[in-house]
């Protein structure tokens, strides 16, 4: 039992957990604009989520710390050094077209962990009331604007849709986190928490999946089963926000909210 908890925390501590969500968000993308499986952009942005959370969460324990690291920290060093090469290689085979958005990515997840300036301890994450929206932005970036770019497709009207519902969806899906860390944030963050207090965050999350969910309606391929599928994943992302709070158990956002993606991708393949 003991080597199985530290394997899932091992799976969730190096971001593997996080990138299967990326990798399923890219792929439901795919689905919905009815794209082919492209292999090269699903596999680049698995391992380049792995390669940019790894970078934020312990650039600070490497660069203070490298020669007191414990061993899990050193494997996953190891796992990101692998994942990067990964990334490399797939990044090589997207078209040039997508270089842009890969590289705004990249730019905002180096200034989330690094200063922007050596003497100001300024990072995108420290600026008040902006690390949710950065977060999306990347997410969103990276599972709709990459496929859809690289694919070259045409529907404007569908991809902006789909590009706001993403947005929408992953902010949604930070208010679990939000909520948890309520006790430890910096007041100067102005969370959405720390504004509105858990009970209107949670209010304001049902809100935006009612919004996310109206906007599945203007688009030009909606249908029965596509809502279907689109009402159950609000339901249980409704749920998980809802029951959110402050002393949450250990895995409540970092298993159970972070895999709502692979639900939703799930139910893609079962009922397509």
């Amino acid at each position: 039992m003991k080597t199985l908890k530290q394997l899932l925390n091992f799976y969730i501590n190096s971001s593997i957990h996080v990138a299967l969500a990326v990798y399923a968000l890219t792929w439901i993308t795919l689905l919905e604009l009815g794209l082919h499986y492209d292999e090269a952009v699903l596999y680049f942005v698995f391992y380049a989520s792995i390669t940019g959370y790894n970078f934020v969460k312990y650039f600070g324990l490497v660069k203070f710390h490298h020669r007191k690291l414990a061993n899990w920290l050193k494997l996953i060093q190891v796992l990101s050094f692998i994942c990067f090469v990964l990334m490399c290689f797939y990044g090589y085979q997207l078209q040039e077209r997508t270089l842009l958005i890969i590289g705004i990515c990249a730019v905002l997840t180096f200034f989330y962990a690094i200063p922007f300036f050596k003497k100001k301890a300024h990072t995108l994450r420290s600026i008040e009331g902006l690390k949710v929206f950065v977060i999306a932005l990347v997410w969103t970036s990276a599972t709709v604007l990459i496929p859809a770019i690289n694919e070259e497709y045409s529907n404007n009207k569908n991809a902006v849709l789909l590009t706001i519902q993403r947005f929408i969806y992953v902010l949604v899906l930070m208010i679990p986190f939000e909520i948890r860390d309520l006790k430890f944030d910096n007041l100067a963050l102005k969370t959405v928490p720390q504004k509105l207090g858990v009970k209107g965050t949670k209010i304001l999350g049902i809100i935006l999946l009612m919004v996310f969910l109206i906007l599945e309606v203007l688009k030009d391929n909606w249908g029965v089963v596509n809502m279907v599928r689109l009402i159950t994943i609000t339901g249980i992302t409704g749920m998980l926000v809802f029951f959110s709070k402050t002393d949450q158990s250990k895995y409540y956002s970092s298993f159970w909210v972070e895999g709502l993606p692979v639900v939703w991708l799930l139910l893609w393949l079962i009922f397509s």
